[in-house]
């Protein structure tokens, strides 16, 4: 039985297909969203709570305390022996999320080197010296496809990729895989795509929604709980800006409209990250998106 990949872009609809396909299949989900992975950070992520996820079980949701950084190595091999796990009850597993990294170190080998004390303080030294932007604008010279997988404000993932292009010689996306050679060859991945300005619409009002949802006051009961003492999930969409409010550097109604700006960002890139492969198979808005899936693994079975 395929392992069965739900991607795309936030705010696409990925979790209700999901839903659909693993009552359909007796399947079961597994996260692949960097910061729903995170206790306590419910609202702002868009993670699904117990009465919507329907009576499906759910993997990789909640496993991680705000105060500890997440990596591509843990959350790999943590997946895969969810799959294992999964698949010897035979049940259906079925990736839903939008890092697209994540998905891939799943999917396929990822073959980065271990760190270097010495190029790593080097890096952080030059980190104080320079600024964060400075040393994102680098990364993008020496590999702009990392550039596109890796957020600009995620200060550990900038030095990590700059650590392994020294190390190694080579831009950090030389270290992914080619799409041959993949774990999984069976694993059938569906994409979800939106135009842009449904897409932003459709983003402004999540925005909104979570901010009368409470999103200040989810923000704020992680400050408490020490969210600022790891790197990861303070930099999350909306989390930072509204600990930026909370720390007086902006006003609330800028913080929300800066989230939307920033998220819309990040759906770009998680386009142009997910348009590179080429083993995804693409549903737009007017095409039945259940009905689709199902008629693509009839074909191929």
């Amino acid at each position: 039985m395929s392992i069965l990949v739900i991607c795309g872009a936030t705010a696409t609809g990925k979790s209700d297909l999901a839903i659909s396909l693993a009552q359909h299949f007796d399947g079961e989900i597994i996260n692949a969203d960097s910061m729903q992975i995170y206790r306590g950070m419910d609202i702002g992520t868009a993670k699904l709570t117990v009465e919507e996820r329907q009576g499906v079980r759910h993997h990789l949701l909640d496993v991680l305390d705000v105060t500890q950084d997440s990596t591509v190595a843990w959350y790999q091999e943590s997946a895969r022996q969810v799959i294992d796990e999964i698949e010897s009850r035979g049940k259906r597993p079925i990736i839903v999320g939008g890092t697209g990294l994540y998905i891939k170190s799943i999917l396929d080998e990822l073959n980065f080197p271990d760190t270097d004390p010495h190029t790593r303080k080097s890096l952080e030294l030059e980190l104080e010296k320079i600024g964060l932007d400075a040393m994102y604008e680098r990364l993008q010279k020496l590999d702009p496809a990392a550039g596109i997988a890796i957020d600009r404000a995620n200060a550990r993932r900038v030095i990590r990729a700059l650590e392994v292009i020294a190390i190694t010689g080579k831009p950090f996306t030389a270290n992914l895989p080619r799409e041959e050679s993949t774990r999984y060859p069976d694993a059938r991945q569906f994409g979800l795509v939106m135009d842009r300005e449904s897409l932003d619409m459709r983003i402004s009002a999540r925005v909104d929604l979570m901010w009368e949802q409470g999103f200040v006051s989810e923000v704020q009961s992680l400050l408490n709980a020490g969210i600022t003492e790891a790197r990861t999930a303070q930099l999350a969409l909306g989390y930072s800006q509204i600990i930026a409010f909370l720390d007086g550097r902006m006003t609330q109604d800028e913080a929300r409209e800066d989230t939307k700006r920033a998220t819309g960002q990040y759906a770009r890139r998680q386009e142009t990250w997910f348009s590179r492969d080429a083993r995804i198979t693409w549903i737009s808005p007017v095409q039945p998106r259940f009905e689709t899936v199902l008629k693509h693994l009839e074909k191929i079975n």
